[in-house]
């Protein structure tokens, strides 16, 4: 970008400064929290809004560190309640 090689050896964060360009990690957070707000302010009876996203499987679970859920994750997000994404 911007005509840098890596032999420049100038770091990521400068360039991205540079050019304007936010993290990815940053933008994944920014949509997760869009997609929340879409849900919570959808009518209690819409399919997405029926979803339980922490169902239980029956059988072994696998080999080491549970997958997060979404509410763990938006949790460290912001720590949001549903009364926050009225406004």
């Amino acid at each position: 970008m911007r005509g840098h090689t890596r032999k420049d050896k100038i770091m990521n964060e400068d360039i991205r400064g540079n050019v304007g360009v936010a993290k990815i990690e940053e933008n994944i957070r920014e949509n997760r929290l869009q997609w929340f707000g879409h849900v919570q302010r959808r009518p209690i009876n819409a399919s997405v809004r029926r979803c339980d996203y922490g169902t239980e499987v029956q059988g072994r679970r696998g080999r080491g560190r549970p997958r997060k859920t979404l509410e763990e994750t938006l949790r460290k997000d912001l720590d949001l309640t549903k009364d926050m994404t009225q406004n």
